[in-house]
């Protein structure tokens, strides 16, 4: 057969599967919406706090040690770093896929041929040498190189590629928003501690005043000026309170151990100074744009990466419905007798394959993975837009947290100062009969659960203030 028949052939083979594979299925699309709001609360203020590094943000030494040693010991985010370096190592798995791979190698081996097929009757005439016949059983031995290589025709090779480098740029931006929860959560739980040291120095404190009013109490009775009940009530309150304190103490121990835990080490004392948080004043959180949440959070923009590498994925499942064309070829030496495998050219052989294969019938298989990377190209649509509103809301959300928790404090202080005021007044009145013992111990009971609850309401306002720089994309950078 000429050249030209061949190639025919071959032009004829290459249209038939062309024609048989273009009957890809229709699937339903879906692209993004990536619109936001113009603005949170009408300001066009680009001016945004999550921008600023987390040693910026948080000025406590103390915290800024604890977040700089769980960035370096926190076991998933270590965890974490070394699902990157597997997403590293599948880009280059996919980038070496479309590249020729030869591979040098040899062998050994002895074929008995049948007289009656056309190389054993040609075997039976012919000669290795003049006057030594074709033996029956003929070794043969061999040395060379083996190529082959897939010609990326449809690109599918290549889009498996830039998938992977998609998930893999995914996968950092998962380890940033891993990042910004961990900072987020050790500065929670730090200010939590700060919080709990100083509810437990105010129930103590509350102790020594229970126990002196209950001493006052006991020189009343004795002085019949009051009855055992008096004195029964006082020991009640102060053995309440005395329980509350093992309460605040096991909570101490806990949120120190939590903290321990983020920090990647066995339970040991957490070094800070309760009495800053007397002091502490919520910093001004500036939202900036929502249009910047875009950029900021490391969430959106894993959601946005997984969401081209899904893409990348429906175009590479598509191009299996083309054919596909791959070239094989070997160079080497090859010889019945291991002794004249150094004789060249003789010894010498080479050969060049092109296959040409595409799918005809029963194409379930290709059908069924190219429908499936289509419907998980849609969920990351899905996924995408859901990660997006989720942030608009989280900032929205502390926003109004922040400035509705500081009209409580505004208020909580404001009780507790009237409070105060009015526990020096009923220990004054009590002590020269002129109220009852009821009325002083009320009076203790409503000023130490609204110190408490003042406490707990500055650790909001700064788990709010936290909460908003995580929710503005800060704290990774």
């Amino acid at each position: 057969m000429t050249n030209k028949r061949i190639w025919s052939c071959f032009g004829i083979l290459f249209s038939i599967l062309i024609i048989s594979s273009c009957t890809t299925p229709r699937l339903v699309t879906k692209t993004e919406n990536k619109s936001v709001p113009a603005s949170y609360n009408g300001s066009q203020d680009s001016t945004n706090s999550g921008k600023k590094p987390w040693k910026e943000y948080f000025t406590d030494p103390y915290l800024t040690a604890l977040i700089d040693s769980a960035l370096y010991n926190n076991q998933e985010l270590n965890i974490t770093l070394q699902e990157i370096q597997i997403a590293n190592n599948e880009v280059l798995a996919r980038a070496g896929a479309y590249r020729p791979f030869v591979s040098l190698g040899g062998g050994a081996g002895a074929d008995k041929v049948s007289r009656y097929t056309s190389q054993g009757a040609a075997d039976e005439v012919s000669e290795i040498k003049p006057g030594v016949p074709t033996p029956a059983v003929l070794p043969n031995f061999y040395f060379g190189a083996t190529a082959s290589w897939e010609i990326d025709i449809w690109h599918k090779l290549r889009n498996a590629k830039k998938a992977a480098v998609s998930s893999y740029l995914a996968s950092i931006e998962g380890k940033n928003f891993q990042v910004t929860n961990l900072v987020a959560e050790i500065a929670n739980s730090y200010y939590e501690q700060l919080a709990l040291d100083n509810q437990l120095d105010i129930i103590q404190r509350n102790i020594v005043i229970l126990n002196n009013a209950l001493g006052i109490t006991k020189q009343e009775k004795e002085a019949a000026k009051v009855t055992e009940l008096a004195v029964r009530r006082f020991e009640a309150e102060v053995a309440k309170t005395v329980s509350l304190q093992y309460e605040i103490q096991q909570r101490i121990v806990e949120t120190e151990n939590r903290i321990n835990f983020l920090v990647g080490r066995f339970p040991q004392h957490v070094q800070r100074d309760p009495q800053i948080f007397a002091n502490l004043t919520p910093s001004l959180i500036q939202a900036g744009l929502p249009s910047q949440l875009l950029a900021n959070r490391p969430d959106i923009k894993q959601a946005e990466w997984n969401l081209e590498a899904n893409k990348l994925s429906v175009a590479a499942a598509k191009a299996n419905f083309y054919p596909s064309l791959t070239l094989r070829g070997f160079l080497g030496i090859m010889a019945y007798n291991p002794l004249y495998l150094v004789y060249t050219p003789e010894a010498l052989v080479a050969s060049l394959v092109g296959d040409m294969i595409g799918p005809v019938v029963n194409k379930n298989e290709i059908t069924a993975t190219y429908r499936s990377a289509n419907a998980k190209q849609i969920q990351s649509v899905y996924n995408y837009e859901k990660t997006v509103l989720n942030a608009y809301i989280e900032v929205v959300n502390q926003l109004s947290n922040i400035d509705n928790l500081q009209k409580k404090y505004d208020s909580k202080n404001n009780q507790v100062q009237a409070l105060t005021q009015s526990t020096n007044i009923s220990l004054k009145l009590f002590t020269s009969a002129r109220a009852d013992y009821m009325e002083v111990l009320l009076t203790q009971r409503d000023v130490l659960e609204a110190r408490m609850e003042l406490i707990e309401t500055r650790k909001q306002q700064m788990n709010a203030q936290i909460n908003a720089y995580r929710a503005l994309g800060g704290g990774w950078k």
